[in-house]
């Protein structure tokens, strides 16, 4: 969650440089930061849907790994294109590790044991942003703009190794699996949420209208 945090606004002060290095526009490295925080709000439901009928831990080792590939290609990316698409596939990746994190705290942990599970959880999704932007400028100045992504990449590595080693399955899930997905409804779902969060994306930059 640290990860995911952090990739919400460690590119904010790397978007100048990346827009030099690959000839974007302003309006496409708006869209390096914006792409993330679409796919990643727009397909939580569905992904928290996921871990429901395929697994917790199962989901939230795909979306790790999903999300460690998708930072190697973003920190290797030749063109803005390729860096875009990047972003979305790692906020699908971050979508699909969110909502498994809490399931799998909330089924591991009991008592006051998952309170301070709980207050973890949240202090470091808190601070992932603020910790963002100070890693994001930091990596910049010293190394390049593509460390941002790259940093990732060792990281989600070792997050894929400890949790197939160290997190179990919860038994409720595998006793109490959903054996129906609605496709139609999770499609729907994840289209409604996602044209939300388009909406608060372009109010900054489009305004609030009257109806």
């Amino acid at each position: 969650m640290l990860l995911i945090g952090i990739d919400v606004t460690v590119v904010n002060l790397a978007l100048p440089r990346m827009g030099d290095a690959l000839d974007m526009s302003r309006t496409s490295a708006s869209w390096v930061l914006n792409a993330y925080t679409l796919t990643f709000g727009g397909f939580l439901l569905l992904a928290g849907r996921l871990g429901d009928v395929f697994g917790r831990k199962r989901t939230f080792v795909a979306g790790a790994a999903l999300f460690t590939l998708a930072s190697l290609l973003a920190g290797c990316a030749p063109w803005a294109w390729w860096l875009i698409a990047a972003r979305v596939l790692q906020g699908l990746g971050g979508a699909l590790a969110g909502p498994s994190t809490m399931a799998l705290i909330v089924s591991t942990f009991e008592g006051q044991a998952r309170a301070r599970a709980i207050s973890w959880y949240s202090a470091v999704l808190g601070g992932g942003a603020s910790v963002g932007l100070v890693l994001g400028g930091v990596l910049t100045d010293l190394t390049s703009w593509r460390w941002v992504f790259l940093v990732n990449v060792p990281l989600g590595a070792l997050l894929i190794v400890l949790a197939s080693r160290l997190i179990t399955e919860p038994a409720r899930v595998q006793a109490d699996r959903p054996q129906r997905f609605d496709v139609a409804g999770a499609l729907t779902a994840t289209a409604g949420m996602g044209s939300l969060v388009y909406a608060f994306i372009r109010a900054a930059s489009d305004g609030w209208r009257d109806a």
